[in-house]
């Protein structure tokens, strides 16, 4: 018998039918877990782990001490190798025979030097205070105006000896003196590192000198 195109497409048809909304029959996995008191049990193994993280964050924190050591020898060690290249400059501009076991000398000298006036003069929060009995409010004053009167000083005096003194004078005091009047102008503030070097400016053009 043959078939219509229309009974073929009946019976090749899937009938619907509603879900099932009976929910399920067995217990769930939240069920399961509470009944095993898997949840408590974690909770228990989260309580000993914290502890132990917070002892490993307390043993990660550097002691302030050592954290303004840390800071003072990274930046001595800067001012040093400055005081190297320097030195080095120096000698070249003369056109002198470069002696480096004397340059290494100086610069190792000059290291423990700006150690010792970077350990007692720069800021840290772990020593505020720089001259006992001042006010604390008082104590980045009293540094801004010591690193100002260096400043002024330095590059004076710098200006000075470059022009007036001999190549051996240059040779010995150039080289510090460069190095303490840039420390001293980077550890003011802006206004009064901007002032200090107009002062150097000033020297330099009312004493007639010129750069170079």
């Amino acid at each position: 018998m043959v078939r219509t195109r229309k009974e073929r497409k009946a019976e090749n048809t899937i009938k619907l039918q509603q879900p099932d909304r009976s929910g399920p029959t067995g217990a769930t996995l939240l069920e399961l877990a509470q009944e095993r008191k898997l949840f408590e049990e974690a909770d228990r193994k989260q309580g000993k782990r914290r502890p132990k993280e917070d002892d490993d964050d307390d043993d990660a924190v550097i002691p302030p001490t050592v954290d303004r050591v840390m800071e003072t020898i990274l930046w001595t060690t800067s001012l040093a190798m400055l005081h190297f290249t320097f030195d080095l400059l120096v000698q070249r501009q003369y056109a002198m025979e470069v002696s480096w076991s004397q340059i290494v000398t100086r610069t190792v000298q000059a290291f423990a030097v700006f150690f010792l006036l970077f350990y007692v003069l720069h800021p840290h929060s772990s020593s505020p205070v720089l001259l006992p009995g001042l006010p604390l409010r008082y104590q980045n004053h009293l540094r801004q105006a010591i690193f100002f009167a260096t400043s002024i000083y330095t590059g004076c005096y710098l200006i000075y000896i470059t022009n007036e003194f001999g190549y051996m004078a240059i040779l010995k005091r150039s080289p510090p003196l460069g190095c303490l009047w840039i420390w001293s102008v980077l550890e003011l503030n802006l206004p009064l590192a901007v002032l200090s070097l107009a002062c150097a400016a000033g020297f330099l053009f009312q004493r007639g000198y010129t750069i170079g």
